[in-house]
């Protein structure tokens, strides 16, 4: 299976394209993080999780041809936004794009994009199969998905383990049961807001800690901040066998 990070950005502290600030003129491409999503290859489907507002672009840079299936953690907009951009791959690849969430985002996308779900139905519009997902183990293709429980401060969304990958964003807080599904994965990715106190996300230090508790064979953090500082000074800081992602970074996993 590949893995490869789409953004790892987030909209929490984006500042006004006029900043000048020191991660906004870094010159270092890892500096540079679009809005966070993953594509994941596995033997027979190609799947992102979660479509934010950069989706078109980031497919397009990472020339991605084919697309199955789009999973989404949660309904907010710098998660969803690019829905609509599943459009080309309707047109080129003559199919359905399979659409994976919860009833509350399926809500949410009905309200966000009512257009794709009316009766009259106008040529050209995205073309979705709409599944409804659970806490349950699901399939696509060959590939089983555990969704993990997780609480984004008050608002309960999904993260996901695929064999010995597991991909969690906007965590603030993971109860045990979660943990105990987590356990024994070889690459775990978590959100890393910045070094400050957040309401709804984990800092450096919480997500530091979470992953020592895991202690996965290499965690990645991603949903990182400008505020988080340099991804050259953040990364020497921190432990071995935990690293920054950043946009274009491609993973292997069993």
């Amino acid at each position: 299976m590949k893995v490869t990070f789409l953004g790892t950005g987030t909209s929490q502290g984006i500042p006004v394209i006029t900043c000048s600030c020191i991660v906004c003129r870094s010159a270092d491409h890892k500096d540079k993080r679009l809005r966070v999503s993953v594509l994941v290859e596995t033997d027979d489907k190609t799947i992102v999780i979660d479509s934010g507002p950069d989706f078109r672009y980031q497919m397009l840079r990472a020339g991605v041809k084919d697309l199955d299936a789009i999973v989404f953690t949660h309904e907010h907009k710098d998660h969803v936004a690019g829905l609509d951009d599943i459009r080309p791959f309707n047109y080129l690849l003559k199919k359905n794009i399979d659409i994976y969430a919860v009833e509350r985002v399926q809500h949410a996308l009905r309200r966000e994009f009512s257009y794709i779900f009316a009766e009259a139905h106008y040529p050209g519009l995205p073309q979705i199969d709409l599944h409804t997902i659970n806490d349950e183990t699901f399939y696509i293709g060959n590939t089983a998905i555990v969704p993990l429980d997780i609480m984004h401060y008050k608002l309960p969304i999904l993260g996901f383990r695929i064999g010995d990958f597991t991909y969690i964003t906007d965590a603030k807080t993971i109860p045990d049961a979660t943990v105990e599904k987590i356990k024994g994965t070889r690459v775990l990715v978590v959100n890393a807001l910045q070094k400050e106190q957040h309401i709804s996300h984990f800092t450096l230090a919480e997500a530091i800690e979470f992953a020592e508790k895991i202690g996965a064979e290499t965690t990645y953090f991603t949903h990182i901040s400008h505020n988080l500082g340099l991804h050259e000074h953040v990364e020497k800081d921190l432990p071995p066998n935990i690293k920054l992602a950043y946009d274009g970074l491609t993973i292997l996993s069993e």
